[in-house]
């Protein structure tokens, strides 16, 4: 990519800006920061994909700001119209295999995924359904080597 509108920049976390597209997409601009590796963040793009579908990110390519390299994805606005209980994410994802390894960070033996920082503004609340829209995953390489 050539050009970022910084006159749509919303908001910023630690490791991504988040730019409105419309009303019903973002740009996130993410420089890996929370991976050892660029194989690594596609990784949890292609796991965050597949377990939450309904906020599926969409790989547009890369931009450089100075001397930082950013990859740039797409993904569905959700206007949040509640905050987000974290007993309800935590209850959700222990309804499905994960267990709580402290905080905000979860851990699936079965799966040997790892899903961290899911904080309340990470996860979004929306007509009651939760949608996650900023998640870290990682695979825990134990399981893997089995």
């Amino acid at each position: 990519m050539d050009y970022i509108d910084e006159e749509k920049f919303i908001s910023e976390g630690a490791e991504q800006k988040v730019y409105i597209n419309d009303n019903q997409y973002v740009i996130k601009l993410n420089d890996a920061i929370y991976y050892a590796s660029w194989e690594d963040y596609f990784i949890n793009l292609l796991l965050h994909n597949y377990f939450f579908s309904d906020t599926a990110y969409q790989l547009l390519g890369f931009y450089k700001n100075e001397n930082t390299l950013f990859a740039v994805v797409k993904q569905r606005y959700i206007n949040s119209d509640k905050l987000t209980k974290l007993s309800e994410v935590k209850s959700f994802l222990i309804n499905n295999g994960y267990e709580n390894t402290k905080n905000h960070d979860y851990y699936n033996p079965e799966l040997g995924v790892i899903l961290e920082d899911l904080h309340d503004e990470n996860v979004l609340t929306q007509n009651g359904i939760l949608y996650f829209i900023d998640t870290v995953f990682y695979i825990n390489p134990v399981v893997f080597k089995k």
